[in-house]
């Protein structure tokens, strides 16, 4: 399932003169934690995704080839009317492909840093259990003060 998961990734985001690709990212180690740390639901909706992406080029380019096996050129044209078919069911399944692969992608400091973006520190190894709330010291007023009281609707007084 990660090989059907990764060719999709890599079909959506593909390398560019200006941009990395997806497949200059760390992607298999990104998809084996993404596997690990998400829910079975949105995994499940992952792997559809891809499958709906390989078996549709018939539609989108009237080949009768899974998309993996396409040349790059019908790839790219695949993925960009996979992206923006009519049918709603079709496009939506490739968008939980997307976004998994967005949070790859976006996250990594070679793509961050062609946008002139520092790269995000390192992740934490566990979930964070509890809202820690900032201290007085740490200048976030914000938090501190209480919220403002606001009048009921219609009330003109």
């Amino acid at each position: 399932m990660l090989a059907l998961v990764r060719s999709a990734c890599v079909a959506l985001y593909p390398r560019t003169d200006a941009l990395p690709g997806i497949e200059d990212t760390d992607l298999d180690a990104f998809l084996v934690r993404f596997r690990r740390e998400s829910s079975f639901l949105l995994w499940l909706g992952v792997v559809a995704g891809a499958f709906v992406f390989a078996i549709t080029p018939l539609i989108t380019t009237g080949i009768p080839l899974p998309a993996f096996l396409l040349s790059k050129r019908l790839r790219d044209r695949h993925a960009n009317r996979i992206a923006s078919h009519p049918i709603y069911l079709l496009r939506q399944a490739v968008m939980l492909v997307k976004l998994a692969a967005g949070l790859c992608w976006g996250g990594h400091p070679k793509v961050r840093a062609a946008f002139a973006l520092p790269p995000y520190p390192d992740e934490p190894s566990r979930w964070r259990t509890s809202f820690d709330e900032p201290s007085p010291s740490s200048g976030d007023a914000t938090r501190d003060a209480s919220p403002a009281k606001t009048p009921p609707v219609g009330d003109t007084a």
